[in-house]
């Protein structure tokens, strides 16, 4: 199925609007009853989210009718909204603030994200800087891009291979399980840096145009990575589960590691995991990862 231009265009200007009227405005105006905890104290959603999704939810609907919206606000009341995605001919999968600590605590580093599906496989992705108003877009097969509000695209380029003491990536390591996380904390220290923005929105960005070597996170809900997945494969980039395993929206478990290529991927799995280099012990190894449930 392809998606066309004029859809993603639509997409945009959902985006944007959505952004304008009922984000933006509540960005450092958040009341304390605005802001409200869902499984723990780590995991917070506030008005501006839920009125966000509901607003991009009704405009997607009246713009590409019978398709299905996956909100993740909408799936934490009724998780059974993910079961449509393997087969809905066109789902968009929402996440209408990205980085919700940031966002209410005032920080300029949270985003709209949205990916589009067909039948479980990713086709487009778009994450939106309310702040400075520029979406990154992938199309599969067509590119991925930065466009701003004017209309100027800027082609979004994966930074080169780089040798392992000189990789900066965004690492969320909190969703690890033991001893997966406590292995990965202690192998940080051989690549050159690895920060967390709290934000998958700007991280994917990031890695896409450049900025940064990788990116791995342990949690793999699909509205926080099919879009930004398919933007960093369009610019280029290699990424598949711990266990080596194609990345799919469906799929929930098993944590993603996104890099330059392929190589790369190997060389930061294998030396972040303590994975060894061949053989049965190397195959004990990736089963530990593949067994693995964040």
């Amino acid at each position: 199925m392809k998606f066309s231009s004029g859809d993603a265009l639509s997409v945009v200007e959902i985006m944007r609007e959505v952004a304008r009227t009922e984000i933006l405005p509540s960005w450092r105006n958040l009341s304390p009853g605005a802001i409200r905890f869902k499984t723990s104290i780590h995991d917070i959603v506030t008005d501006a989210d839920e009125a966000a999704e509901t607003a991009i939810t009704a405009m997607l609907r009246a713009r590409f009718p019978g398709a299905a919206v996956i909100g993740e606000e909408a799936t934490a009341a009724n998780p059974a909204l993910l079961d449509r995605l393997a087969e809905a001919e066109l789902a968009f999968i929402v996440d209408p603030i990205d980085g919700t600590k940031n966002f209410s605590a005032g920080l300029p580093l949270f985003g709209v994200i949205i990916g589009v599906a067909h039948r479980g496989e990713v086709i487009a992705g778009f994450i939106l800087d309310p702040i400075g108003n520029d979406v990154a877009i992938g199309l599969r097969g067509e590119g991925a891009w930065i466009e701003t509000a004017d209309g100027r695209r800027n082609d979004l380029r994966v930074a080169q291979a780089a040798p392992l003491h000189d990789m900066v990536g965004c690492v969320a390591w909190n969703q690890l399980a033991e001893p997966v996380k406590t292995t990965l904390l202690t192998n940080l220290a051989k690549v050159r840096a690895a920060p967390s923005y709290r934000c998958g929105a700007h991280e994917y960005r990031m890695i896409a145009g450049g900025h940064y070597h990788f990116l791995l996170q342990g949690k793999i809900m699909p509205w926080d990575h099919a879009a930004g997945w398919l933007i960093h494969r369009e610019a280029g980039g290699f990424a598949a589960r711990f266990d080596g395993s194609p990345y799919n929206a469906t799929t929930h478990s098993g944590g993603i590691l996104c890099a330059p290529d392929e190589d790369s991927w190997r060389l930061l799995r294998d030396t972040l995991f303590d994975v060894p280099s061949e053989g049965p012990v190397r195959a004990a190894g990736i089963g530990r990862l593949a067994s693995l449930r964040c």
